[in-house]
């Protein structure tokens, strides 16, 4: 597995963990908009919907749940 692949990983978890792009963002020191397109790309890579994403929150997809796990 490259560095960036691990790294994107390492974000998707802060997402998680944090259920909110916005806090995700701050917590990692970067862009709301790059840390969602690193969110896409592992889903676009995997072929699996990770989040669910509302207005307000963020939760695991039970997909997400099994990454994390």
């Amino acid at each position: 597995m490259k560095r960036e692949e691990i790294a994107d990983l390492m974000a998707f978890v802060v997402v998680a963990e944090e259920r909110s792009f916005t806090r995700a963002a701050a917590r990692l020191s970067m862009a709301q908009s790059a840390l969602s397109q690193i969110v896409r790309r592992i889903e676009e890579r995997l072929g699996l919907r990770l989040l669910t994403r509302t207005t307000r929150s963020v939760v695991p997809t039970e997909a997400g749940e099994h990454l994390l796990s």
